[in-house]
């Protein structure tokens, strides 16, 4: 089944997104943006801001370019049955994210890039590429790594997971662990009793992730 864009008009660089400013009334400190799974959508993560705790930041949530086939309103970066979308959906992911700096006023060296899921495999495939406070993924996994990436530095990862996810296995989560670390990434890795879900103690460890790598 092949992805639809929602946005036909839209140019390449621009995600629908939903932006919640520090609840300090103060010019944010950093961006922590975080990216949603297959079938959601960015409002369904927004919630999720206020546990982070973390008010001096500015949080964005876009939204996957393409409609889901079946979710009514929710967005897919691509067709899980085939990865169809995908190479679209990272060049459209990366060329926001070049903009990022420009649009926000806040450096990407002060960003974060998150994700659950889709969202996660989203964050580790396109994160790697640009100089990023750090980068966290939640119950996602890795595509591959091209060789491309190659270079001196890499963000720093966190990888969280559910040793009971019957929907992303942890087997994922372990093979990127040990794909980035031979690549030279400093890899944070947490798995949790728990299912295909973000809990507060998955939160919390993002708030201290966060954090240390703005430290």
């Amino acid at each position: 089944m092949g992805m639809h864009r929602s946005d036909r008009g839209a140019t390449l660089a621009s995600l629908n997104t939903i932006t919640i400013p520090p609840t300090t009334g103060q010019p944010p400190t950093g961006t922590i943006v975080c990216l949603h799974g297959y079938g959601a959508n960015a409002e369904g993560l927004a919630s999720l801001a206020p546990y982070l705790n973390l008010p001096d930041y500015q949080f964005i949530f876009p939204d996957a370019p393409f409609s889901h086939p079946q979710v009514p309103g929710g967005k897919a970066w691509y067709s899980l049955e085939n990865n169809d979308g995908l190479t679209e959906s990272q060049q459209i992911l990366a060329d926001w994210i070049a903009c990022l700096e420009n649009n926000t006023g806040v450096a990407l060296s002060r960003t974060i890039l998150s994700g659950f899921s889709q969202g996660g495999a989203m964050t580790l495939d396109v994160g790697l590429k640009f100089p990023l406070a750090g980068l966290v993924s939640l119950s996602g996994y890795l595509h591959s790594v091209a060789a491309e990436t190659k270079k001196d530095s890499f963000p720093p990862v966190l990888i969280v997971h559910g040793f009971q996810d019957m929907v992303v296995p942890v087997n994922a989560a372990r093979n990127a662990r040990t794909t980035l670390t031979k690549l030279g990434v400093a890899v944070e890795y947490q798995e949790f009793e728990m299912g295909h879900e973000v809990n507060l103690e998955v939160l919390s460890l993002m708030r201290s992730f966060v954090l240390q790598a703005m430290s």
